[in-house]
C-alpha cells in the first residue's frame, strides 16, 4: 500500500505528519510486529473519554446510569465496526495470511479494534483537541439516534421479558433453529416461544444475539396485536 495513502488518511479526515502511525494502526497482530495492539489499548480509553464528555454536554439532566448506558451503546464492538466500514478501514487493513483467508477484514472485532487504534494514532500525531475534532463526527449519527433523554431504548428481549413479567406470565424460550455460512460470515436463525399467550416467532441475524432480538421483536408485535 502506498505511503501517501497512509499520509492522507483518506476518509479518516486527518492528514498524518507521521504516516507510520496510521500504518501501524491498520496492522493486525496476525501480520507480525509492529501492530496495532498498543494503539488499540490507548484508543479505547480516548474513545470512552470523548464519548463520555460529549454525552455529558449533550444531556445535562441525564443521570449516571443513563449516561453509562448511552456510552456503552455508542462504543460497543458492533457500533465501532459500523464506523470502520464507513471509513472503509477494512480494505486497508494489513492482515496475516490466516486472517486474510478467513475474511478478517470483515470481522467486527478486528474492525472495532482498528477504529480505536486509529483514534490513538491521530491523538499521538496531533494531540487531543485535533483528535476530538476528527473523531467525534464519526459518532454523530449514532448519538443523534439515541432518545433525547440520553437513555437508549430497551432492546426487544428486555421489553418482551418485562411485558410477560408485568402480566405474571412465563418467560420466553429461545431455540437455535439453524446456522449457516462460513465462520466469518455466519447467519443464525432462532425461534422465540411464548407459552401464554401462545406465540412462536423466528428471527435471523449475523449473531445468535441479533437473531434472538429479531425474534423477540416479532413476538412483541404479535402480542401487542392480540
Amino acid at each position: 500500500m502506498p505511503t501517501n495513502t497512509f499520509q492522507r488518511g483518506d476518509r479518516i479526515g486527518h492528514v498524518f505528519s507521521d504516516p507510520g502511525l496510521l500504518q501501524q494502526a491498520l496492522t493486525h497482530r496476525s501480520a507480525g510486529t509492529p501492530n496495532n495492539e498498543r494503539l488499540e489499548f490507548l484508543g479505547d480509553s480516548i474513545v470512552n473519554m470523548m464519548v463520555a464528555h460529549a454525552l455529558y454536554q449533550r444531556w445535562p439532566k441525564a443521570d449516571e446510569g443513563a449516561l453509562t448506558r448511552a456510552r456503552a451503546e455508542l462504543v460497543r464492538e458492533g457500533a465501532l465496526a459500523v464506523i470502520a466500514r464507513t471509513l472503509e478501514l477494512g480494505e486497508r487493513l494489513t492482515l496475516g495470511p490466516g486472517e486474510m483467508k478467513s475474511g478478517g477484514h470483515r470481522r467486527d472485532s478486528i474492525l472495532a479494534d482498528a477504529v480505536e487504534a486509529v483514534v490513538a494514532a491521530i491523538y499521538l500525531d496531533a494531540g487531543f483537541a485535533a483528535c476530538q475534532a476528527v473523531v467525534l463526527p464519526w459518532f454523530t449519527p449514532s448519538m443523534e439516534a439515541l432518545p433525547a433523554t440520553g437513555k437508549p431504548a430497551k432492546d426487544p428481549k428486555t421489553r418482551l421479558q418485562e411485558w410477560l413479567q408485568g402480566r405474571q406470565k412465563a418467560l420466553p424460550q429461545y431455540e437455535l433453529v439453524s446456522e449457516s455460512g462460513d465462520d466469518h460470515a455466519k447467519t443464525f436463525r432462532v425461534r422465540c416461544c411464548v407459552a401464554d399467550p401462545a406465540v412462536s416467532t423466528e428471527g435471523e441475524g449475523a449473531s445468535r444475539r441479533l437473531a434472538e432480538q429479531q425474534a423477540a421483536a416479532a413476538a412483541l408485535e404479535q402480542l401487542d396485536s392480540k
